[in-house]
């Protein structure tokens, strides 16, 4: 059982969580940390958008004598706020580890218009995390599930359903960048 402790205003898993997993109800999250919140309200969400982060791995490549091609990732989405959170914090700590910041999680609703939400998949990237005993982010999971007495069936990452990730998981990303005009913060 991981040790976060979401804020009451995030938690949404009671709401979502069926023997179907995360319901999708057409709003979309994405945690990050305080540090960026202000790049984010003013460019919106860019895939890759962590340029200290990004400019950190390319200077220790090249360091080791090692040629870094930056690649443009996707943005990451979930349907839960409360998942959206975990990641947030995860960030947070990332950063902390790197920068010795002191940032806050933070959590954005996104309300993508009809084109984009079409183009939201399901994030099968998460199967690695399948594969890895004791994975935080599985461990998470299964915590909620638990809490909110729901099954959480077994993962086989060689036989799972593509849309398990999505809905089971609630791992999803988009490959466009987002506007600030379909982004909000939450607070509480």
């Amino acid at each position: 059982m991981t040790n976060i402790e979401t804020p009451t205003y995030l938690k949404d898993a009671s709401q979502l969580l069926s023997n179907d997993g995360f319901k999708t109800t057409g709003l979309w999250y994405h945690g990050t940390t305080s540090g960026l919140s202000d790049s984010i309200a003013e460019k919106g969400l860019i895939g890759s958008g962590d340029a200290e982060l990004n400019k950190m791995a390319k200077k220790a490549m090249a360091t080791i004598g090692n040629n870094y091609t930056e690649r443009k990732e996707p943005v990451f989405l979930t349907q839960s706020k409360e998942l959206a959170y975990y990641w947030a914090n995860e960030k947070a700590k990332l950063r902390k580890t790197r920068f010795g910041s002191d940032e806050a999680p933070v959590v954005f609703e996104v309300k993508l218009p009809d084109e984009l939400a079409s183009t939201v998949k399901t994030d099968v990237g998460a199967a690695t995390m399948l594969l890895e005993e004791n994975n935080a982010y599985i461990e998470h999971v299964k915590a909620l599930y638990e809490q909110n007495k729901v099954l959480l069936p077994e993962l086989d990452p060689t036989q799972i359903n593509r849309m398990a990730y999505l809905n089971l998981l609630g791992m999803a990303y988009i490959d466009a960048d987002i506007a600030v005009d379909y982004i909000d913060q939450i607070t509480a």
